[in-house]
């Protein structure tokens, strides 16, 4: 948290968010969880790999009475895939993977009753 407060950021909502979610991660045992200071957004952001070698995912911590704007490209355009934590209040996270544009989502994982259709369609 001292290190997140050292960025500068002037935010102390949103430092306390991204130590949230920091803390979350690594509990979650993501690999190489770092912070750093985006200067466009004044935001701490957070970057972290999901396992061992993966891709680097940058995490955007914000309360979720803040808002966003467009401006949240600069954060896009570094060339990571993005998830946008929101914190509540009571400490909850979601998060929400972040895209350029429309991205077709997986299909649903579990036990289905038209599986062998499915397949036969394949």
């Amino acid at each position: 948290f001292c290190e997140m407060k050292s960025l500068g950021v002037e935010d102390i909502a949103q430092v306390h968010a991204a130590f949230l979610a920091y803390m979350d991660l690594t509990q979650r045992h993501w690999k190489e969880v770092s912070c750093l200071k985006c200067p466009e957004l004044q935001l701490v952001l957070l970057e972290a790999r999901e396992t061992e070698g993966g891709p680097t995912h940058t995490v955007l911590p914000l309360p979720v009475h803040k808002s966003i704007t467009h401006k949240i490209r600069c954060v896009l355009d570094r060339g990571f895939p993005m998830l946008l934590c929101a914190v509540a209040s009571d400490s909850t996270l979601v998060y929400q993977k972040i895209s350029d544009g429309l991205v077709t989502p997986e299909p649903p994982v579990g036990p289905f009753q038209d599986v062998e259709r499915r397949q036969n369609r394949k």
